[in-house]
């Protein structure tokens, strides 16, 4: 569980980083979500 939530962290912060425009919000959104449901069927 704190890996994830680390993993979160680090992404948070590489999303409010790395897009200058909603659609590249939207994108990071979608991709920090397709990881977490990645991560989630792993268990």
């Amino acid at each position: 569980m704190t890996k994830l939530i680390t993993l979160l962290a680090v992404l948070a912060a590489f999303t409010l980083c790395g897009c200058n425009t909603l659609e590249g919000i939207g994108k990071d959104v979608k991709k920090a979500g397709q990881t977490v449901e990645e991560a989630a069927k792993k268990k």
